[in-house]
């Protein structure tokens, strides 16, 4: 008799503790089992799986059911999918699906199917779940020639189908029969590798300080070495949005140079004035400092800004207080697990303060200077972040240099290496 499809390959696997009535044994005699119970997701000829059997898409079918060790197909969306017309009786009991004259019927609650006008047993009925009539599977293989296969690792149920191909017209001549078609294996579906994702960034804000080793240069020191040193900084970049704050702190702190000795054994320091002159004084403990606030916006991934800030610096020795505004880039720690790299440099273009001479000996007692310089201010570093802990270790160089520009008798520079602690918040 015609059938309606030529075959393509499939070991349908069922590995049963029991019988299996509804299936045909595989190549070789195997013993097939029970699938677990519920619904089992279909993969039609490579078709994408869903598993809803009361849903019915484009371009996929419905899910299998398994009940009492028996696998159920959806009848009708599987007959549509293998290009048969199917039709409904009035009284909705009765599915008949025609494809090239040929044709198959089945009814519920009747356990037998009918292939083209011959009439065939069936161990269970079809049956109604969710609206869909779903049928034992050996109405797709038996009367159809499709393959179903149960892989049992991945919990899904393939089906093949590949359509006959049409004889060729009969010729005076025979035309020997080419041998058989090995049937195509079917290769077990391999889900493929997840690609790895970096851990997502679960902290927005952090604090630390360190202590720094940097050296000074400037008006009262010649590279003195700064032993008091250190630098505290602060960052949150907040969430859902592209803006972050940062505030950055450091002090030096130095013994002047050592380089004027009087006849009685007294040390000085010889420095250059503000006014243009020459002074002396004794050798001190200076202290200065730096700091900065600044408003960020990120212009790149992961945490890379461009900002504005403002400059404040200050001393233990009397010279102006210096202020001003400037722009600069930044690169906020991730504060993933791991390493993080971070780093940031500001341009502070006229950070000014104003000096009056309080010496009434001196010709400019009285005169007040403004005083000015071109200030970069740069960090650059490492953490080490903690899985399962708020601490950090982190270490880096970092330091400013001063240029002078106006009453300024000459420039400054103040960097070295530090190491500390940071905790995530």
């Amino acid at each position: 008799m015609p059938r309606l499809a030529a075959a393509s390959l499939l070991v349908f696997a069922l590995y049963l503790w029991g019988s299996a009535a509804d299936a045909a044994p595989p190549p070789g005699g195997a013993a097939f089992g029970s699938p677990p119970s519920g619904e089992i997701p279909i993969i039609y000829n490579d078709h994408t799986v869903y598993a809803k059997p009361d849903i019915l898409k484009r371009s996929r079918v419905l899910a299998a059911l398994v009940k009492n060790g028996r696998i159920y197909i959806p009848l009708r969306s599987m007959f549509e999918q293998m290009g048969a017309a199917v039709s409904v009786s009035g009284d909705g009991k009765t599915i008949v699906a025609t494809k090239d004259g040929a044709s198959v019927s089945v009814t519920l609650g009747r356990a037998e199917v009918v292939v083209n006008g011959e009439t065939r047993p069936l161990d269970v009925p079809p049956m109604v779940y969710q609206g869909v009539v779903l049928v034992p599977v050996r109405v797709i293989s038996e009367a159809l020639g499709a393959y179903v296969l149960w892989l049992h690792d991945r919990r899904l149920v393939v089906v093949r189908y590949n359509p006959a191909v049409p004889p060729p017209p009969p010729t005076e001549q025979p035309v020997p029969l080419p041998p058989p078609t090995a049937a195509p294996t079917i290769v077990p579906l391999v889900p493929p590798a997840p690609t790895p994702t970096p851990e997502p960034i679960t902290y927005n804000g952090f604090i630390q300080a360190g202590f720094a080793a940097p050296h000074n240069y400037n008006e009262f020191s010649a590279g003195e070495f700064c032993p008091e040193s250190y630098v505290i900084s602060a960052g949150y970049a907040f969430k859902h949005s592209p803006f972050a704050v940062k505030l950055d702190y450091r002090q030096d702190v130095y013994v002047t140079s050592d380089n004027l000795t009087d006849g009685i054994g007294n040390h000085y320091t010889q420095f250059a004035t503000i006014d243009g002159g020459v002074a002396f004084t004794s050798v001190f403990l200076a202290r200065q400092s730096t700091l900065d606030a600044r408003l960020e916006y990120q212009i790149a991934a992961p945490r890379i800004y461009l900002g504005v800030g403002y400059l404040h610096t200050a001393n233990n020795y009397g010279y102006p207080q210096l202020n001003g505004a400037g722009v600069g880039i930044e690169k906020l720690p991730d504060l993933r697990p791991g390493v993080n790299f971070y780093g940031s440099a500001f341009y502070y273009p006229t950070a000014s303060g104003n000096y009056t001479v309080n010496d009434p000996s001196s010709i400019n007692a009285g005169k007040t200077y403004q005083q000015q310089y071109q200030i970069l201010k740069y960090d650059v570093g490492l953490m080490l972040v903690f899985k399962h802990s708020p601490l950090y270790l982190h270490g880096g160089i970092s330091g400013d240099r001063y240029g002078a520009k106006r009453n300024a008798p000459i420039g400054q520079t103040h960097d070295g290496p530090y190491l500390g602690l940071g905790v995530k918040l």
